[in-house]
């Protein structure tokens, strides 16, 4: 990922061994590839979210001649989870907000985004490796035959280990935490999900995209490494 101290940018990854270097370029490759309405390349992360209430409000002054600012108590109502994914180069936006991101949740996930792709022969899915993230979440869900059929429509591009920062569903969410979300306290699941709904309605219509410009030469340069694709077998989870 990238900091930025004293106005000079910084690049902090973890050892750049082959595993990374590995999963590194297939996903900087999948995002090099022009669009294509049969193969779209669609980015997913979820974001916790705390619950919060306002339960009620005074106002003080905070210094002599200085205008009065109010003061919130709140109560702790929990927690959610926005899964957001974006196809950076067709500006589609998918928000979805759910109870936590357990394994279940994933799978209807997966399942929302492959019916919003009905003519897609394959859409290429990056994310990072958490352990819900697998073909098994939604087998144990939606069951064998079709939990492997939803699985089988998507290619998966696993980001590095502490490689977070390759997955433009990051920058998704931070849209959508500034834009939707704020500074706002919000109390319930359901009003959190209206706002992600108009929020995710907004941004479709805009056609909002991401440019990325990380591109392979780019990390060959910045990382110093040479590297030369190898061959490899299909199957797995």
């Amino acid at each position: 990922m990238s900091s930025s101290r004293g106005g000079k940018k910084m690049w902090c990854v973890a050892t750049l061994d082959d595993e990374y270097i590995e999963r590194m370029e297939d996903v900087l490759e999948v995002y090099e590839r022009p669009l294509d309405r049969k193969e779209p390349v669609v980015c997913l992360d979820e974001k916790p979210i705390q619950l919060l209430k306002n339960i009620n409000s005074t106002s003080r002054m905070v210094r002599r001649r200085k205008p009065r600012r109010k003061d919130y108590e709140y109560k702790r109502k929990g927690t959610a989870n926005a899964f957001c994914a974006v196809e950076p180069k067709g500006g589609r936006h998918f928000v979805k907000i759910t109870r936590n991101r357990k394994a279940d949740q994933f799978a209807e996930v997966l399942r929302d985004i492959g019916r919003a792709y009905p003519k897609a022969r394959k859409i290429h899915l990056v994310m990072d490796n958490l352990s819900t993230h697998t073909k098994n979440s939604l087998v144990k869900h939606l069951g064998p035959k079709r939990g492997e059929n939803l699985w089988n429509r998507f290619e998966v591009h696993y980001t590095p280990k502490h490689g977070s920062w390759l997955n433009q569903a990051e920058v998704e969410i931070s849209m959508f935490s500034r834009e939707c979300m704020g500074k706002d306290r919000i109390a319930t699941r359901v009003t959190l999900a209206k706002r992600a709904a108009a929020w995710e309605k907004r941004v479709n219509a805009e056609r909002r995209k991401i440019n990325w410009r990380f591109t392979r030469s780019k990390a060959r340069l910045k990382f110093d490494y040479s590297y030369s694709p190898r061959e490899t077998t299909a199957g797995g989870d």
